[in-house]
């Protein structure tokens, strides 16, 4: 068989199988069969050396024209099988509007920071500063400044998280570090009293840490409110007043409050406030433990020694101060049993907030 006819067999097979592609793959191995490095066709091309001189023209030519009609054809069998391709997709990925739209769960703040947010809002509405001040304090700021004597229990390491303090040699002198991790926030209080002037109505924020193993009622890493008033002739009265009004907006107007007395180094006299129990009424109930009353926060009068610390004349000026435990208000608010819930990021219970 002459070449020419032999070309002329491989054009009509080779349109015959681009004809018959139909996926845009398919095509390609075609292309790659015959058009390729190592494709039929093109082995023909490159043997044009070897054809005698007489049948070179002819070959050529022949050659040529069936290269030209593979590739248009290729062409053409392409745009076909990619626009049905494209169809294809469109309606494998088509939306039907008519179908309802899927709902999306709302983020919202975390509870602890909710309670925090809503304890702020209510004391910037009677007139209230924020402060927020370092979680990492000195023991002066921490302990010192706040009447707390150097043998007194909240200094012990079994409280405290101390951090080793490189600014010199004379913390290690006397074995433990002046650096710690606050344990509570009333160190931005003696900052303001430094700082700030007078009258001073704030709160202060924050996350504080202490010794204490997880349970259903401590964390050692908690949040706390800290609340200080000084002004020309702040009474007990004031402060009873105050948390009284705090405790009807965050629990309900209905609930009732009473102070026992109690015992901090900072205030003088000092006292726990209780609100009514939410479950019983103040009958006696399991979550009250029959008492009818709920503890709340500590507070008292601020300790004349710790306002002469700072600089202010105790014979001038009066203040009382509190300290409110976030969580604590958020398991009494809501009825969580345990504290550790409030951490563990359970969506499930994260959600009823």
């Amino acid at each position: 068989m002459a070449i020419t006819e032999e070309l002329a067999a491989l054009e009509a097979e080779t349109l015959a199988a681009i004809e018959a592609a139909d996926t845009t793959s398919a095509l390609e191995d075609v292309r790659v069969r015959v058009l390729g490095k190592a494709g039929t066709l093109t082995g023909y091309l490159r043997s044009m050396g070897s054809v005698p001189k007489e049948e070179r023209a002819a070959v050529g030519k022949a050659v040529n024209e069936a290269r030209v009609a593979v590739e248009e054809a290729l062409a053409a069998r392409k745009a076909v099988l990619e626009g049905a391709e494209l169809a294809a997709a469109i309606d494998a990925a088509a939306v039907d509007v008519t179908l309802p739209g899927r709902s999306q769960q709302m983020g919202t703040r975390h509870l602890i920071n909710g309670i925090i947010d809503e304890v702020s809002d209510i004391f910037m509405g009677l007139g209230y500063k924020v402060y927020e001040g370092s979680e990492i304090e000195t023991d002066y700021y921490n302990f010192t400044a706040l009447n707390a004597p150097a043998d007194h229990p909240s200094r012990s390491m079994q409280d405290t998280f101390y951090v080793h303090d490189l600014s010199g040699d004379a913390a290690r002198v006397r074995g433990e570090s002046d650096v710690l991790l606050r344990t509570q926030t009333s160190g931005v209080q003696v900052h303001v009293m430094e700082d700030q002037e007078l009258p001073i109505y704030m709160i202060a924020p924050g996350k504080v840490y202490r010794r204490d193993v997880a349970d259903p009622s401590h964390l050692p890493q908690f949040h706390q409110i800290e609340g200080l008033v000084i002004d020309k002739g702040i009474t007990f009265g004031d402060l009873k007043g105050t948390l009284d009004y705090f405790c009807k907006q965050v629990f309900g107007p209905e609930r009732k409050t009473r102070f026992r007395a109690h015992y901090f180094p900072f205030t003088e006299p000092s006292a726990e406030a209780d609100v009514s129990c939410g479950i019983c009424h103040g009958e006696g109930c399991r979550m009250c433990k029959g008492t009818g009353w709920l503890e709340i926060l500590g507070c008292g009068m601020v300790d004349p020694n710790v306002l002469s610390m700072s600089g202010i004349d105790p014979e001038e000026y009066s203040g009382f101060a509190f300290g409110i435990g976030v969580e604590r208000i958020a398991c009494l608010k809501y009825n969580v049993p345990d504290l550790r819930m409030l951490l563990e990021g359970d969506m499930r219970f994260l959600r009823q907030f």
